[in-house]
């Protein structure tokens, strides 16, 4: 339709022009064979705050709970998840698709990690090609009747996060963070991303919150006490758990049985991720 004639409505046109207001969507289909109910993203504002154990904690939880899980590690060039759950090994495939690998506990993992000779190789790519491969781990990975996939992000609002907010079909967010106060700063930049991608967030989580001295029993609160509440009342957020510092968790992460601790932080944000099916 010419300048002259455009009424505004790009909704009701099907001209191509460049005074086109109307977003054009580049959501990514799934693998055919695929089966996902819900995606829920875990994201933080930056670096070292605990992204990556909030995933796995979560996921287990919920593969606990008699749910079908899947996570898909989309920190391609610092992946982790699955050093925490102890799975190794070549990812099969065929003409079809390729599957991820499971754990011990029945979770479906898939991580670049898997995809490398040694798992110490860097990954020595630009972000475009970082942000297609995550695209690749949705659309050419076949997800076998997952009730929730879990995405664990990059750090930052960078190519990764702008990729899956706009490719795949986000639930919902669990943003995480630190009780230091530049963590706190930074993320608030998570949640207003996510609020400009108009994507819902669950809830936050706080990660190394306090240490309880063994020998004492008392609680200190190394990285200072927690500001988490006034900034999840000033975006309306819940906070969904605090997670201590423990060593038994750092020794069930180091020795990759991640799915074997026993803990109850995460119950708050468990009953938040079942209500995506209510």
């Amino acid at each position: 339709m010419s300048e002259l004639n455009c009424d505004q409505d790009c909704k009701a046109c099907g001209s191509d022009c460049d005074q086109r207001k109307e977003a054009q969507s580049l959501r990514a289909e799934p693998h055919e064979l695929s089966s996902v109910k819900h995606v829920i993203a875990v994201m933080s504002g930056k670096g070292g705050v605990g992204k990556s154990l909030v995933t796995a904690l979560s996921a287990t939880a919920m593969c606990q709970a008699g749910y079908s899980v899947g996570i898909l590690d989309a920190d391609i060039t610092g992946p982790s998840i699955p050093k925490l759950f102890g799975v190794s090994g070549a990812v099969q495939g065929s003409e079809t698709g390729a599957y991820p690998l499971v754990s011990d506990g029945g979770i479906q993992i898939m991580s670049m990690n898997l995809l490398l000779q040694n798992d110490t190789d860097p990954v020595l790519w630009r972000g475009p090609i970082i942000a297609s491969v995550v695209k690749q781990f949705w659309q050419e990975i076949i997800w076998n009747n997952v009730d929730y996939l879990f995405v664990d992000m990059p750090p930052g609002t960078g190519d990764v996060p702008l990729t899956v907010f706009q490719s795949l079909p986000i639930d919902g967010i669990l943003v995480v963070t630190s009780p230091q106060d530049l963590a706190l700063m930074i993320v608030e930049k998570a949640v207003n991303m996510a609020k400009m991608m108009e994507v819902p967030i669950l809830g936050l989580m706080e990660n190394m919150a306090s240490f309880r001295c063994p020998d004492c029993g008392k609680e200190h609160h190394i990285f200072g006490e927690s500001h988490l509440p006034s900034v999840a009342a000033k975006y309306d957020l819940p906070v969904l758990g605090h997670i201590p510092i423990d060593p038994r968790l750092a020794a069930a992460c180091d020795a990759g049985e991640i799915e074997t601790f026993e803990g109850h932080w995460l119950d708050r944000a468990v009953e938040a991720i079942k209500t995506l099916d209510k």
